[in-house]
């Protein structure tokens, strides 16, 4: 006797059944806001201690909820001589986290119908025709390979971060003169500063004017961000946070850099304040909805960019705040990093270290909150508090990933097959499923083993409601009197989708992806 009724297919089905019938994930809690709140005491503890244990001259923290800065905070001094206090309207260079804007005009610019991803970046910048790869057979380099940091460079965080007011005609004469690379381009993930000034490149050509313009008058207007510059001779002495080093129990400061070509990897200069609409409009992208679509760009776009593209590592002894042995893998995506860890928690976001400065922001799109922090010493890490700031607002106020309502049509199934059981009685005539399902499964065994478990569970109690799992696959409970009984069944992808798959199990033997 097979052990289970019908092979499951794991596909992903298309919603061909209409539009009409898609829910997207909500959350249930109607007491969320008020448990997220009553975090924020510990949560700005957490910050001000770190800041201190790390010599941190200065320090500005954010959270962001459903599409809004909740909560924000700052502490020491952004100017160490002239005691000038760190506040929520802070200007810090956040230096890598500035890869992501770079990213994201790329992909308004492909969206515009301006440029594709997967074009050669010598399309644009006419001089990379001419470099010479480590092996024949190596494929030109594309702006997707430049966005996943997979063009074949060698990692440059050290030498990039001195780079950051080279000027567009330095870059352009580095590239002449030929690079050296480490890999042949689309082979692994390989961090690469030199690719995403190279990208500022390609959105200052495609657009006309300068990267930085493009992104000012695309991303940052549409969005409010009035804090944000690239030139730190253009923020206010009195907002402008400056970079120190702790060296020998003191501070000494870090000269900035002017703004340059670099700048499109890491040269970004931004508030707590403006950050935060920029993780709001992140966070804005989940879930796939029905509403209109207002942002700067596509919520579409803003979730491709969002994806894991390239693989980055696996860290099979991370641990969370506990202590507790939990595995992450890491993924690149498009100027962001994505990862996920044993407790299936995605999270998206990016660091950034530059001399003089360290942050950080990341986010978790399923529970619909992000955090940011930004300090002016060299390569501070704000990755560690982030991570533990997330992990105390969720245990605080019990936050769950959003729920996924059961389709309309996986109901109807759900009742049409509860019609049928336990003896399946005209089944085969009944219209419910598809061509292949009775091939695969023996009526006569499906009626023996239906009425097995149903006699075992006695008089029927209550019947569930489905649980999804998606849009055309979930499951659903059957109490018994004595046991109970599980039915979990998935759907093709036909414009009436019927059942290819069904499972029932003992309840005893339940699992969520049989």
């Amino acid at each position: 006797m097979k052990a289970f009724i019908a092979i499951c297919m794991f596909a992903f089905c298309n919603l061909t059944f209409g539009q009409s019938n898609y829910k997207p994930p909500v959350f249930t809690d109607s007491d969320r806001m008020k448990k997220i709140e009553s975090a924020f005491p510990i949560i700005e503890k957490l910050f001000k201690e770190h800041a201190e244990r790390n010599h941190f001259p200065a320090m500005a923290y954010g959270i962001v909820v459903d599409g809004k800065l909740v909560f924000s905070g700052a502490t020491g001094y952004t100017n160490v001589d002239k005691k000038i206090e760190a506040t929520s309207r802070s200007a810090f260079r956040i230096a890598s986290m500035s890869k992501s804007f770079t990213a994201m005009a790329i992909l308004k610019l492909r969206d515009a119908g301006k440029l594709q991803l997967d074009d050669p970046a010598s399309k644009y910048i006419p001089e990379m025709k001419n470099l010479k790869y480590i092996a024949k057979d190596a494929p030109p380099i594309t702006i997707r390979h430049l966005l996943t940091h997979s063009a074949g460079f060698p990692e440059d965080n050290p030498w990039g971060d001195r780079q950051l007011d080279d000027t567009p005609a330095e870059l352009v004469g580095l590239i002449k003169a030929g690079v050296s690379f480490s890999n042949v381009p689309g082979y692994e993930f390989e961090y690469s500063n030199l690719g995403f000034a190279l990208l500022g490149a390609i959105v200052s050509k495609v657009s006309g004017k300068p990267y930085q313009q493009y992104i000012a008058e695309n991303i940052f207007q549409p969005l409010g961000m009035k804090d944000s510059k690239w030139e730190y001779s253009k923020v206010p002495a009195d907002q402008l946070a400056l970079g120190y080093n702790w060296v020998n129990g003191k501070w000494t400061e870090e000269p900035l850099l002017h703004d340059g070509s670099y700048g499109a990897m890491g040269g970004l200069i931004c508030s707590i304040e403006d950050f935060g609409k920029y993780v709001a409009l992140h966070l804005s992208a989940w879930p796939p909805r029905d509403d209109d679509d207002r942002g700067p760009i596509k919520r579409s776009s803003l979730r491709e960019m969002q994806h894991p593209w390239a693989f980055s590592g696996l860290n099979s002894n991370a641990r969370i705040a506990d202590g507790t042995t939990c595995p992450v893998v890491a993924f690149y995506a498009y100027g962001l990093g994505w990862d996920r860890d044993c407790r299936q928690r995605v999270r998206v976001g990016h660091s950034g270290g530059l001399p003089g400065f360290g942050s950080q922001w990341r986010m978790l799109p399923d529970y619909g909150i992000g955090v940011v922090s930004f300090a002016n010493l060299t390569y501070a890490g704000t990755g560690s508090i982030n991570t533990r700031v997330l992990d105390t607002l969720i245990s605080i106020a019990g936050l769950t990933p959003r729920t996924l309502p059961a389709s309309d049509i996986l109901e109807k199934k759900k009742n049409e097959i509860m019609k049928l059981l336990p003896d399946w009685n005209n089944a085969e005539a009944s219209g419910l499923f598809a061509e292949n399902f009775f091939k695969d499964n023996s009526i006569d065994t499906l009626r023996y083993r239906s009425n097995y478990f149903f006699n075992k569970a006695g008089k029927i109690i209550n019947v569930g409601k489905v649980t999804p799992q998606n849009q055309l696959r979930g499951e659903f409970l059957i109490e018994g009197e004595n046991s109970n009984i599980g039915i979990f069944f998935t759907l093709t992808p036909e414009t009436n989708p019927l059942i290819q798959a069904l499972y029932i199990i003992p309840r005893e033997k339940w699992k969520n992806s049989p």
